[in-house]
C-alpha cells in the first residue's frame, strides 16, 4: 500500500486552521423598549462575540425605521448591523439567546462568502409605507 507524499494514511493534506468567517448580524430591536434595554442587548451580543475571541469589524446604527409589515403588533423597529468574525460554534448559541431575549423583534445572521462586496457606508433608504386607510368620517368630509 503506497502513501501520498508523506501524508500517511490520509488521502489529502491535513486542513489548516482557517480564519474565522465574517458574519453580518441584522438586528431589529423593539422601538417601544427602553433605551437601556436596547443598549444592554447590543452590549450582550458584543460581549458574547469577544468571549470566543471574535472581533467586531463594523457596528452601524440605522435608527428607527418602519417595518414592511407589523411584527408582534409593532409598526417600527430600531435597526442595527453588526459585522463580526467569530468561530461558527457561536452562531447557534447567539441565535438561541436572541430568540428568547425580550426586546428583539427579528434578527438574521448571514455568513459572508469570499468575494461578497462590503456593506454600504450609509444606511439603506427608508421606503415609504402605505398610508392607513381613510375612515368613513374622513372620506365624507373631503367630498
Amino acid at each position: 500500500m503506497s502513501t501520498l507524499a508523506g501524508w500517511g494514511r490520509y488521502s489529502r493534506p491535513p486542513v489548516m486552521a482557517a480564519r474565522s468567517p465574517l458574519y453580518d448580524l441584522v438586528l431589529l430591536l423593539s422601538a417601544t423598549a427602553p433605551e437601556e434595554q436596547r443598549t444592554k442587548i447590543l452590549s450582550n451580543v458584543e460581549s458574547k462575540i469577544s468571549a470566543v475571541q471574535g472581533s467586531i469589524e463594523r457596528r452601524d446604527d440605522w435608527g428607527q425605521r418602519p417595518l414592511a409589515y407589523r411584527i408582534k403588533h409593532q409598526p417600527d423597529a430600531d435597526y442595527h448591523l453588526l459585522q463580526f468574525t467569530a468561530p461558527p460554534t457561536l452562531i447557534e448559541t447567539l441565535s438561541h439567546d436572541l430568540r428568547i431575549t425580550d426586546g428583539v423583534v427579528r434578527f438574521r445572521v448571514i455568513k459572508n462568502l469570499p468575494g461578497t462586496p462590503p456593506a454600504p457606508d450609509s444606511a439603506p433608504p427608508v421606503v415609504a409605507t402605505a398610508a392607513p386607510a381613510a375612515t368613513g368620517a374622513e372620506s365624507t368630509a373631503e367630498a
